[in-house]
């Protein structure tokens, strides 16, 4: 890509407090734009947003998780990005990486890359990610590995990249608007026959950075489980 355009998208829920450390870290002449969608925050997200000079677009009712990314992913093709990059705006990834993140997509070697907190497991407890979260998301990052056929350190990131081809390809309106949307995007691209990278990203759990509890992240383990059948049953089709 010569001249690409990238857009950062933020799905954004009750991330006031948090937003402006997240959108200040992204490196100075890394992206074009930031675009913020907003998913009923009952906070000033939306007020903070329009502070810092992003494109804020709001969501009347909350839509959930996947639903705010199908609106930041439409929006940002709509206006002719080359690579979308998502960021969690409760400051849980490290935005400062964005540059390191999008370079292997720019070079042509991959189509979506992943920002990867499992590096080491002390260093993955040492961040405040909860033991029986880390234990899940070994257990499933495992099981996803042996049955995509692929060889991912973590699937269950908020740190992506993607190239507009790619996302261009899946039908994303389709699939969930609550987080397994996460993965169910990630069983579409390895359906599609997408290249999938990634670089390690510190790990930050605290107060203020949103995360589900105990029972959304068993609901959202169960339905991970129930569309690897889905995937193995249809030879990924029903991803496509």
């Amino acid at each position: 890509m010569k001249h690409p355009k990238v857009i950062v998208v933020m799905p954004a829920y009750n991330a006031a407090k948090t937003l402006t450390k997240t959108y200040r870290d992204i490196p100075p002449n890394t992206v074009h734009k930031v675009i913020l969608v907003d998913d009923g925050s009952r906070d000033e997200t939306v007020k903070v947003a329009k502070k810092l000079g992003l494109e804020v677009v709001i969501h009347p009712q909350n839509r959930g998780y996947g639903g705010n990314q199908k609106t930041c992913y439409t929006l940002a093709l709509s206006q002719d990005a080359d690579i979308v990059v998502m960021i969690h705006p409760d400051y849980q990834y490290d935005s400062t990486q964005t540059a390191n993140l999008i370079k292997p997509i720019l070079d042509g070697r991959f189509d979506i890359m992943l920002g990867s907190r499992i590096r080491t497991r002390a260093e993955a407890l040492a961040g405040g990610m909860p033991l029986y979260k880390y234990i899940s998301n070994r257990f499933l990052t495992i099981l996803e590995n042996i049955l995509l056929g692929q060889n991912l350190s973590e699937y269950h990131t908020g740190f992506r990249a993607f190239s507009r081809d790619i996302l261009k390809k899946l039908p994303f309106h389709k699939y969930s608007d609550d987080f397994v949307f996460d993965q169910q995007i990630l069983f579409g691209a390895i359906a599609a026959g997408a290249r999938i990278g990634e670089i390690p990203v510190p790990v930050r759990y605290f107060p203020e950075a949103s995360s589900a509890n105990f029972t959304r992240s068993t609901i959202y383990g169960l339905s991970i489980l129930r569309d690897l059948v889905l995937y193995l049953l249809t030879s990924g089709r029903v991803f496509l």
